[in-house]
């Protein structure tokens, strides 16, 4: 694992064994912290990032989201969405984050809370920009590193509760997503 810092941000970049390196982490840490800079998150604050394969992304799929077979990229949101400013984007659903504490939880001196995990499954980048099915539209033909960059922004603006359930929320979602990666 690596752990960068990153304007009031710590990124722990964990890349499972095999996962082919596409990108060096810290790239990928910048393209989260833009996000979550984007996004209004609250810092300073951890956020984790795995790059994962296939197999995995399909476990968690299942397990988390009651569906068959992988996925290209997960988010497991810690803090509420009323954490975040209001935005278009700003989804209702998607997987449920813990209740906040009512008694309002303090952390000990100097730590940062933990926004939540980004798990990306490298396989299906790779994959999904050599078949012309990546950009979030399925239908971009690019490098499998820009892919990358799009699943881990776009993993980070789920993690600070944007969504693109419906048409609003997507415009939004995906305006910012082109935004962040130009």
């Amino acid at each position: 694992m690596s752990t960068h810092y990153l304007s009031g941000w710590r990124v722990d970049v964990e890349r499972r064994e095999g996962v082919p390196r596409l990108l060096p982490a810290a790239a990928l840490a910048r393209a989260v912290a833009a996000a979550l800079d984007a996004a209004g998150a609250p810092r300073p604050a951890s956020i984790g990032l795995i790059l994962s394969d296939d197999a995995e992304l399909a476990e968690l799929n299942a397990a988390h989201m009651g569906k068959d077979g992988p996925t290209d990229v997960l988010s497991f949101p810690l803090l509420g969405p009323d954490e975040y400013p209001d935005h278009p984007g700003k989804g209702s659903g998607g997987l449920p984050t813990p209740d906040a504490d009512p008694d309002g939880f303090a952390l000990p001196p100097g730590a940062r809370p933990h926004l939540g995990d980004i798990v990306v499954s490298v396989e299906r980048a790779v994959d999904q920009a050599g078949a012309g099915r990546g950009g979030q539209t399925g239908d971009v033909r690019w490098d499998a590193r820009d892919e990358l960059r799009l699943l881990v922004t776009h993993g980070a603006l789920h993690v600070c509760g944007w969504d693109h359930a419906d048409p609003v929320e997507e415009a939004a979602m995906r305006d910012l997503e082109r935004r962040l990666l130009a």
